[in-house]
């Protein structure tokens, strides 16, 4: 019993001690509750009624919007390092909403028309009402919608649509010049909108001056940003202007596609170099925050994201040489023109292309005439572009690389090649040139080579070599004959004919190259192959049109052993961190964006015995042959051969192609006239493209000193 009440009284104790511990928790949170409550009102008031107006300032203040800070497009240049095309700095001007009354609105943008004014810098203006006498420049439907679109009665006059709008704007000016200049602002901002993180752009240039004003007296100009942006500048004029393209705003079609990358008023590459590597030069866009008061007046500024530059793009041409091929180009043009080789012809155009033998590097490349690109900055004016377009020689085309035509003479040699090596000629065989090939004229096909139809004569028995020098047609037909078209088709094909070259320009055509599947693809109502059509194949004439480009390649892969080589008019491409970019990465990308495939044309090893024999031939071209009269002083020996072909619109289209020094070649050229009537008036042209390759022309020679060093890698 006495055992029982003790533990009763034990947890009787137990229970109160208990009941005392959780009381005394209970307390203590208590407590601290209110000690949290107590420090949190006391810091509340601190900011809401000590500090209040101190940290309600500093709000003001920190107000942030994000500036796209602009990439530095990237160079282009040539080998040596000197900039064909930079871009230079322009400083623009836009406005942001901020948290002012109207009043104070207005006055703002007096006060920035009145810089803008005092250093000749236009402003937006499409007000529909213009002063002295009041009128609209609106007209018809056009009018009646503005109205409707303001509450404004139809019969309303020009002034008094305009004191209307003075009123919608809360204008309080007596002068009403000042109040026109408002309006013209006000009405931008309503058509374009504006907010306090999207500008309406005022100017894309404003000078220097104007800058540091608005800088210095930011606090008359609230809501006003000053921007850069980076402006391309061609910085030779038209030099190679087909090469490096042009670069302009983007278009509405090009942004659909481009919005995650680019915004509505970037520049983007349109054509030429500009347009294949817009993706190395525009470089990557930067970030920067802007600390702003509610009144719009910039209180600080930081860069979050820095603005990457674009990469240089190093082409293979050389400056210099491109100047001499394309003056050599105009004044060839006008000296057939004047008849200065003898008969006149109304020349159209001139193309050339210079291009090292052993690498296919393009040297120069040249279509004449030309234009200048920097008539596309900020959008090209309706009468230029009418101007370029409806000009006859069609200048803003790339005739050396766009543009096919038949190659006649200058065909011969892939002729005479086929035949050595299937072995229907020998370098001894002699044909016999009667002047008329009737092999087929009971079937009604009379051919005449082209020294009978001026002298009414052949040139009688000549070898292969002879057959060149003389540009002998006979002697070309029989070859032919003898070998067929498909062994003549395998060997153009091997030099690059009917193929495009892969060279890093867009719309590059493939040519035309005669034979039996193109005369059944081009012509299906007469798709029979005739002793004919190969006969006119054999001298460059029928379905066969290639770009002086493809003749240029062709022409090198004679001069330096039958080798194949890979045509190409970009020496590197240096990032801006300083390395270069790979040779395999450069080819694929340009691949995918030209939608480029890989030529896989049989190796055909060449005998040397049997192109040395060609290559004589086209010696004697330039020694004793058609092209004498314009080599036979020259310094250096030239290996070469002139052409002419007939064109649809009675033109005759003239060619030279050459290539020097004829025993270690370096160099091809090819220079082609649009109706320039005889081969050898272009090979002048040619002339005096060799001379400053090869140093004869010192005297013309000046150093560029701005030119960008640049070491080459060596791969």
């Amino acid at each position: 019993m006495e055992a029982g009440e003790s533990l009763g009284i034990k947890k009787i104790r137990r229970n109160k001690v208990n009941n005392v511990n959780t009381n005394l928790r209970f307390n203590v949170m208590t407590i601290i509750t209110y000690l949290v409550g107590i420090v949190l009102l006391m810091q509340l008031f601190n900011l809401q009624i000590i500090h209040g107006a101190e940290y309600r300032e500093e709000s003001n203040t920190r107000l942030t919007r994000e500036s796209v800070l602009e990439a530095t497009r990237g160079n282009i240049m040539d080998k040596s390092g000197n900039v064909l095309v930079s871009s230079t700095t322009k400083f623009g001007l836009e406005l942001y909403k901020s948290k002012i009354d109207t009043d104070d609105l207005n006055n703002t943008i007096l006060n920035m028309i009145n810089v803008l004014e005092k250093y000749n810098v236009s402003y937006p203006d499409s007000f529909p009402i213009k002063m002295d006498p009041f009128k609209f420049t609106l007209s018809g439907e056009d009018l009646s919608n503005w109205k409707r679109s303001n509450n404004l009665a139809e019969d309303i006059t020009a002034e008094q649509a305009f004191f209307k709008m003075k009123e919608k704007y809360k204008i309080n000016k007596a002068d009403n010049g000042e109040t026109r200049k408002i309006m013209a602002i006000r009405y931008e901002i309503v058509q374009k909108g504006y907010s306090s993180t999207k500008a309406v752009t005022i100017s894309n240039d404003i000078p220097r001056e104007a800058v540091a004003e608005f800088s210095e007296n930011s606090e008359k100009f609230p809501g006003i940003n000053i921007f850069v942006k980076p402006e391309r500048t061609y910085t030779k004029g038209t030099l190679a202007s087909h090469i490096l393209g042009y670069a302009s705003k983007i278009s509405s079609d090009e942004y659909k596609t481009r919005k995650d990358t680019y915004d509505q008023n970037d520049m983007i590459g349109k054509t030429g170099i500009e347009y294949v590597f817009e993706e190395y030069l525009k470089g990557k866009k930067g970030v920067k925050q802007i600390d702003m008061a509610v009144d719009g007046t910039i209180t600080g500024e930081y860069t979050s994201e820095e603005a990457v530059p674009g990469s240089d793009v190093v082409l293979t041409i050389d400056a210099n040489l491109q100047k001499v091929t394309e003056d050599a180009l105009a004044a060839n043009m006008q000296k057939i023109r004047s008849g200065g080789f003898g008969k006149a012809y109304n020349a159209i155009s001139e193309s050339c292309v210079v291009m090292n033998v052993k690498t296919g590097e393009i040297l120069a490349m040249a279509s004449y005439p030309g234009y200048n690109p920097s008539d596309f900055i900020g959008g090209i004016s309706t009468e230029k572009w009418n101007s370029y377009i409806n000009d006859v020689s069609k200048p803003l085309v790339n005739k050396a690389i766009q543009t096919s035509y038949s190659p006649g003479s200058i065909f011969k040699m892939v002729t005479a090649i086929a035949g050595l090596e299937s072995g229907v000629i020998t370098p001894k065989t002699v044909i016999n040139d009667t002047g008329v090939y009737t092999k087929y004229e009971k079937y009604g096909t009379r051919m005449n080579c082209w020294y009978y139809t001026d002298y009414h004569r052949g040139h009688g028995p000549l070898n292969v070599i002879g057959a060149i020098e003389k540009s002998c047609n006979y002697f070309f037909y029989e070859t032919a004959d003898r070998m067929q078209i498909d062994t003549l088709d395998k060997y153009a094909k091997y030099f690059g004919l009917g193929n495009k070259t892969g060279v890093e320009l867009r719309d590059e055509t493939s040519g035309v190259l005669a034979s039996k599947e193109t005369k059944a693809k081009m012509h299906p109502d007469a798709s029979y192959w005739a002793p004919g059509d190969t006969l006119n194949a054999a001298i460059g004439q029928g379905d066969n049109e290639f770009s002086p480009l493809q003749m240029a390649k062709y022409i090198s892969m004679l001069a330096n052993g039958g080798n194949k080589i890979d045509v190409s008019i970009i020496k590197t491409i240096r990032k801006a961190d300083g390395t270069e970019e790979s040779r395999d990465n450069i080819k694929n990308f340009v691949k995918q964006k030209l939608g480029l495939s890989d030529g896989n044309t049989e190796d055909l090893n060449i005998n040397k015995d049997n192109l040395q024999v060609v290559l004589e031939g086209m010696r004697s071209v330039t020694e004793e042959g058609t092209a004498a009269s314009i080599f036979k002083d020259f310094e250096i020996a030239v290996g070469g051969k002139t052409g002419s072909a007939e064109a649809p619109g009675n033109k005759v289209n003239a060619w030279f192609a050459g290539f020097a020094p004829f025993d270690n070649p370096e160099i091809a050229v090819v220079v082609m006239a649009e109706n320039g009537g005889h081969g050898y008036y272009t090979a002048d042209a040619v002339k005096q493209i060799m001379r400053e390759y090869f140093g004869m022309n010192l005297q013309s020679i000046t150093e560029d000193v701005t030119a960008t060093p640049y070491t080459e890698e060596i791969r």
